[in-house]
Formats: structure tokens, C-alpha cells, sequence
């Protein structure tokens, strides 16, 4: 039997790196996929965000060691395609949150999963969305 798949927006790849709110359960999420108790998955703009974000404060060496980390933990990346666009563009127009915010929506959507994510604001509409933080 497949492991549950579940969609991560990088505002859960954050608290992997900071401290805040419902880090732990997203340090949990994390070792569950390790585990190969559930997949994640992730649009490729979450590897952006959560470098960004993650080291917004530090030096290029933790850009980096964050890099290495996210690639370690082998996530399942969808790249951006008609597909995804696609996807995002109709989840935006539904939720009405940027374009930015809606591809992990439009993944969830694409992928008949459920989505978790920390942003209330944008991805509060959406059915099937777990909050963390």
C-alpha cells in the first residue's frame, strides 16, 4: 500500500529552519516522510520560498546548509508546468490569493491531496487544508 501523499505550502518548509509556531509538528511531518509513513510534496517555488525565507537574516553559508538539508529529505517536487498553471490560476481565482500562494493549492488540487499549510489568509477557503501554527 502507497504512503499517504500530502502537500506541503513553504510556509511548513519554514518552520523546519526557524523557530515559531507549529514547528514541531512540522519537524513531525518531516520525519514522517523520512519514515516513509507519508510522501511530501511540494511545487518547485516551495525550494525558493524556503530558502528565502529561511535565511533571510543569515550569511550565503546558510543558504546553503539550508539547500543541502532540503535536498536530503528527498521530496517529491513537481516542477511548473501547463498542468500546475493551470491548476493555480483556477485555485487563485476560487480563493482569491496570489497567484504565488495558489500553486500549492492547485498541486493539492491536482493531486487529489490534502494540502497543510500555516497561511490562514490565503489558503483559508480551501477544502481539505490542515493548519499548522
Amino acid at each position: 500500500m502507497a504512503a499517504p501523499v500530502l502537500v506541503l505550502d513553504a510556509s511548513i518548509g519554514v518552520k523546519w529552519f526557524r523557530e515559531e509556531a507549529g514547528s514541531d509538528e512540522a519537524l513531525d511531518l518531516l520525519a514522517k516522510h523520512v519514515d516513509g509513513e507519508i510522501v511530501l510534496a511540494v511545487d518547485s517555488l516551495f525550494m525558493y520560498e524556503v530558502l528565502a525565507v529561511s535565511s533571510r537574516e543569515g550569511h550565503a553559508e546558510d543558504v546553503e546548509r539550508i539547500w543541502r538539508d532540503l535536498a536530503k529529505v528527498d521530496l517529491a517536487v513537481v516542477p511548473i508546468g501547463d498542468a500546475l498553471v493551470s491548476a493555480a490560476a483556477s485555485r487563485r481565482a476560487i480563493l482569491g490569493c496570489s497567484l504565488y500562494d495558489a500553486f500549492s493549492a492547485g498541486l493539492a488540487h491536482l493531486l487529489s491531496a490534502p494540502l497543510c499549510s500555516a497561511d490562514q489568509r490565503a489558503h483559508g477557503s480551501f477544502p481539505d487544508v490542515r493548519f499548522v501554527g
